[in-house]
């Protein structure tokens, strides 16, 4: 048994919603153990798969536990061309709610016509009841913001079309 990052996020997502605070599941050398603890503001998840995966050598974009934490830390999602030309789309690190805003009395962080640069935070991300600032990996302009304020997001969705010229 093996699992890719997409079926690893709807567990975690699957275990949060059903206040278990402990699931381990084990079959041959693949081990997933996922642990949510209920104190202040603190998520754990441990995912272990063997070094050598004999079967499915496919799996090359899931290196054991980086896709999978939630963690406040620079977007880990890379760029990608799009279909639209040259832009570049900036995609979910994780799974989560969109907010456009630091603080619902606040301005949004960037509109569409923002000049932004690498490092500049272009979002919230609240996953868990943790809120992660998302900061751009790209510089250029916002051209389309593809997901509305205040929405469930998935791991690697696209968030914001930028174009880089």
């Amino acid at each position: 048994m093996s699992m890719d990052s997409k079926e690893i996020q709807s567990l975690i997502k699957f275990v949060s919603k059903s206040g278990v605070n402990e699931v381990s599941i084990e079959q041959g050398e693949f081990k997933i153990t996922i642990k949510t603890d209920s104190g202040p503001q603190e998520q754990h998840y441990i995912v272990q798969q063997p070094q050598q995966v004999q079967q499915a050598p496919v799996q090359v974009a899931a290196p054991a536990a980086a896709p999978v934490a939630p963690a406040a830390a620079p977007v880990d999602a890379a760029p990608d061309s799009t279909a639209n030309g040259n832009y570049i789309e900036i995609k979910s690190p994780m799974i989560g709610t969109f907010y456009r805003k630091p603080s619902p009395d606040k301005d949004t962080f960037v509109n569409i016509g923002d000049t932004i640069g690498v490092g500049d935070v272009i979002c919230v991300v609240e996953a868990m009841k943790l809120f992660n600032e998302i900061e751009s990996e790209v510089s250029g302009k916002i051209v389309k913001v593809l997901v509305d304020d205040n929405s469930p997001i998935e791991y690697d969705q696209p968030l914001f079309l930028v174009d880089p010229s």
